[in-house]
């Protein structure tokens, strides 16, 4: 999931530390190097972009990658959008803002999937850098219903939210959302 990389729009709580312009110029590349980076014939890499319009039509993000708009609503009613959207397989959906992912994590995410029905790539935060489901049958109908977002609460909501489904958790990796995070994760993209 990635958002036109505009100052003001995207990654604001670290635009407010370092300046709008910076935010979007780090999220730009962090995403771009990510985008090349995910890149495998194992899986089908699809960017869900927003503003739908904007975004579909962008020549910031290459052309040879799919792209479907997020739509509107919350963090989670957009990604169960997403969920709802495409064929029935498994699917892990990502942010853009992860700087240390790679393809040994997506492949142990949908790995995770054969005898699970969801895994997450929990965040040290409370939240979540990955969500993937198994997808046999339809997206549970309470997912993300009642989730906390950006609070410490995030993953254990949306655990909540998915009741009875068998649960796996793949690597914790650090996202980048103020100055310490992007501190922390060392060289930029």
């Amino acid at each position: 999931m990635i958002k036109e990389p505009r100052p003001g729009r995207v990654k604001t709580r670290l635009g407010r530390e370092i300046g709008m312009t910076a935010a979007a110029w780090w999220f730009r590349h962090q995403t771009r190097r990510l985008l090349r980076r995910l890149q495998d014939p194992r899986w089908e890499l699809i960017l869900s972009v927003a503003p739908d319009r904007e975004a579909l039509q962008s020549r910031v993000w290459p052309a040879h990658l799919p792209r479907i708009p997020q739509g509107s609503g919350d963090l989670g009613q957009r990604m169960k959008q997403v969920f709802d959207s495409l064929p029935p397989g498994p699917v892990c959906i990502i942010g853009a803002d992860i700087p240390e992912i790679s393809r040994r994590h997506i492949w142990r995410a949908f790995a995770s999937l054969g005898p699970h029905e969801a895994t997450f790539g929990p965040a040290p935060d409370g939240g979540y850098w990955l969500i993937g489901l198994k997808r046999c049958r339809s997206t549970p109908t309470g997912l993300f219903d009642g989730v906390r977002w950006s609070t410490t609460h995030a993953l254990q909501d949306t655990l909540v939210s998915l009741s009875d489904l068998r649960v796996a958790h793949v690597d914790m990796l650090r996202d980048i959302d103020d100055a310490s995070d992007l501190k922390n994760a060392g060289p930029g993209p």
